[in-house]
């Protein structure tokens, strides 16, 4: 397995083998997704990858592999925790540039029995729903930058 490294700026990297969690700055904001492109996101703060879970006060790579995520069934209840577990009042999902990631009603559900408001949309009009909300509340999202 490869020890890629996504470089963040200056001498900090997120690991591909651990996918450590990436600090942030400001503990009471969501970071903004700066760039999005097939297979590519930039995120303030974090850098540069593929796939992405951000979360009030920072985020890291969604490494689909931990929940066992694939584009079908789709989403995990457990790719969310890290959303709710850092303080997501708001979670918008992402369904892929081209909708092949599905999200579950069992998803849905999961997070609306929790009274969070879920959004679901294709990549790049979830990183708009997204960016917006930052700007106002505290928002967590699952972006997924391919297919």
């Amino acid at each position: 397995m490869s020890r890629a490294a996504v470089g963040l700026g200056g001498n900090v990297t997120i690991d591909e083998l651990t996918f450590g969690w990436v600090g942030w700055t400001d503990l009471n904001r969501s970071p903004r997704v700066l760039d999005l492109s097939w297979g590519r996101m930039e995120v303030e703060g974090l850098g540069v990858g593929k796939d992405f879970k951000l979360y009030p006060g920072g985020g890291r790579l969604w490494d689909w592999s931990l929940s066992g995520t694939q584009h079908e069934p789709g989403i995990q209840c457990r790719d969310v925790d890290d959303l709710l577990n850092n303080g997501a009042t708001v979670i918008v999902l992402s369904q892929g540039m081209e909708m092949m990631l599905q999200v579950p009603r069992t998803t849905i559900e999961y997070l609306e029995q929790r009274s969070i408001v879920v959004h679901v949309a294709p990549t790049r009009e979830a990183v708009r729903i997204y960016n917006e909300l930052a700007e106002t509340t505290t928002v967590g999202g699952l972006f997924h930058s391919s297919c």
